[in-house]
């Protein structure tokens, strides 16, 4: 009986993921987060605002942006709703905030994954507006708060992209091109920006435990997860802690580069 206990407490240790949080200090530090009320945005905001920061979430769905102020409760968060796909609706929000803050911190984190589908079948209007979403929304939201960076000398961009714009997964081709786009910006952006106090880099998770699956069949999610040598998806707080460190001052030095955590999946 008590060897069958201790296998069943050795197993659970062994699979419990243990989250030691590291405290950062994001005190009179404003931050955008697009697609900020749900999934990694919402976990990032819900650290950031711990943290002491001023957080604005950028959404495009209304209620999930009211959930999301009633969950987090917070006197220092504000949102407005944006189409990031939009320059002129992420210009006129960027010109909202500046006008009582600097921005200090860019988490380019919205993204749709669309349908799966062979490129030669996918409808064109979705495989457009999923690049539309996924790549120049990232590039409307750096083009429109950069500026404002260099002008206070001081800033953090962090491009949420995907192990699926490095490696290129098969019946996703418009969210593999989307991706690989917004890794590629980040690279050339963070090499324009390096003579500067600002950091410009781009992480590639695989998957994980957000809605984001929703968009999948069950059997693209099975594949997913077969191709992850730790054998699991990765937990939103394991996500989030990464975010935290390359948003901080502490990233002195790290920019214009990819950090992979994707469970082991990447071979580069």
């Amino acid at each position: 009986m008590h060897l069958l206990l201790d296998l069943h407490i050795i197993y659970w240790l062994k699979n419990k993921i243990v989250m030691n949080k590291i405290n950062f200090d994001f005190k009179n530090r404003t931050a955008v987060i697009t697609g900020g009320a749900q999934g990694f945005g919402l976990d990032i905001a819900k650290r950031f605002l711990n943290s002491g920061a001023k957080v604005v979430i950028w959404d495009i769905d209304p209620k999930m942006v009211e959930k999301a102020i009633k969950y987090l409760d917070n006197s220092n968060l504000s949102s407005n709703i944006v189409d990031i796909s939009d320059y002129k609706e992420v210009e006129s929000g960027t010109n909202e905030i500046i006008k009582y803050s600097n921005i200090d911190i860019l988490i380019n984190n919205a993204g749709i994954t669309g349908p799966t589908s062979t490129l030669w079948e996918y409808d064109v209007e979705m495989w457009k507006k999923i690049v539309d979403i996924n790549l120049m929304g990232t590039f409307n939201c750096c083009r429109a708060i950069v500026p404002n960076m260099i002008k206070n000398n001081y800033g953090r961009i962090v491009n949420v992209a995907s192990v699926a714009g490095k490696d290129g997964n098969s019946n996703a081709s418009a969210y593999s091109a989307g991706k690989a786009g917004a890794i590629g910006l980040t690279k050339s952006l963070g090499k324009e920006l390096a003579d500067k106090n600002i950091a410009v880099n781009a992480v590639t998770p695989a998957g994980a435990k957000t809605r984001i699956l929703d968009q999948m069949t069950k059997e693209h999610v099975q594949r997913m997860l077969s191709k992850v040598p730790r054998g699991r998806f990765l937990e939103v707080e394991e996500f989030t802690s990464l975010i935290c460190w390359l948003s901080s001052e502490e990233n002195t030095f790290s920019t214009a580069a990819v950090f992979d955590i994707s469970g082991g999946r990447s071979t580069y």
